[in-house]
């Protein structure tokens, strides 16, 4: 992983499940990321939900998800 790289991090099923629930959305409904994408971690799988930790430039963290296809 590059330092400029943003943190990506594999959600649980139950973190899913909470994120989905909270959004009121379904898995269909998040953007995608490719699996063969160099930033996803190693131990990813078709249907994963990933959270991508990205900092703003005043410092606050902004959070992304991902489904990766």
């Amino acid at each position: 992983m590059h330092i400029l790289q943003p943190k990506h991090l594999k959600l649980n099923e139950k973190e899913t499940e909470a994120l989905l629930s909270s959004l009121n959305i379904s898995k269909a409904q998040l953007p995608k990321i490719l699996i063969n994408d160099h930033a996803l971690p190693k131990d990813c799988n078709v249907g994963d939900v990933i959270k991508i930790e990205r900092k703003n430039s005043d410092d606050k963290i902004a959070f992304y998800y991902r489904v990766v296809v």
